[in-house]
């Protein structure tokens, strides 16, 4: 450690050695000489440069280990070398948190459009196909209606029958998939009942 910053530290201790003496009861001349102490601290506080006191604590907190295990130690650091972005925590959040359903409506439809028949085949009946084409159908074209800037709106709307017909073909494929159930085992006993009803 440096002879400045070895005597920042004694000039640290002192002070805290000094504050601990106010609590225990002392008469008020004692109070005056801590005061005029204090002050005296003070001023040698102030006579420190900032550039010592960041010195002193980095090198403590490097002592004490506070700098070991750091999340990005030895590699680069994400989004450094980019353009300034106004909107940079925003993006940082969405991607952290796994947010979805935000952006622009032409970016979220491409989306839905392009899991649209995975979607489609977690409904159980033709109702529930039909009434989530039409909301998909509706939003597209509310969203080629609005001119609000942004992206292009490239979606297209489904037709109803022919989504349907795949999704009945894609449901009837995954049934014909299914292996059948084998026979449960029959244990000791229900093979020997068995045996002996048949004698």
């Amino acid at each position: 450690m440096s002879g400045g910053a070895a005597g920042f530290r004694k000039r640290l201790e002192r002070a805290v050695e000094l504050r601990s003496y106010r609590g225990a009861g002392i008469s008020a001349e004692e109070e005056a000489a801590l005061d005029a102490l204090d002050a005296q601290e003070r001023d040698k506080r102030r006579k420190v440069s900032d550039a010592a006191r960041a010195e002193y604590l980095v090198r403590d907190a490097m002592a004490q280990g506070k700098f070991d295990n750091l999340k990005y130690a030895g590699k680069p650091i994400p989004g450094l070398g980019e353009s300034y972005d106004p909107d940079w925590w925003v993006k940082g959040l969405i991607q952290r948190e796994n947010i979805s359903g935000l952006g622009p409506a032409a970016i979220l439809l491409r989306a839905e459009d392009a899991e649209l028949d995975a979607t489609l085949d977690a409904q159980y009946t033709e109702r529930q196909v039909r009434d989530h084409l039409a909301d998909f159908n509706r939003r597209v074209i509310d969203a080629r209606r609005q001119l609000q800037g942004g992206p292009p709106v490239i979606t297209k709307p489904r037709d109803v029958e022919e989504e349907l017909e795949r999704w009945r073909s894609r449901r009837a494929a995954r049934a014909a998939d299914v292996p059948a159930e084998p026979e449960p085992a029959r244990s000791w006993w229900q093979r020997l009942w068995k045996g002996q009803g048949q004698g």
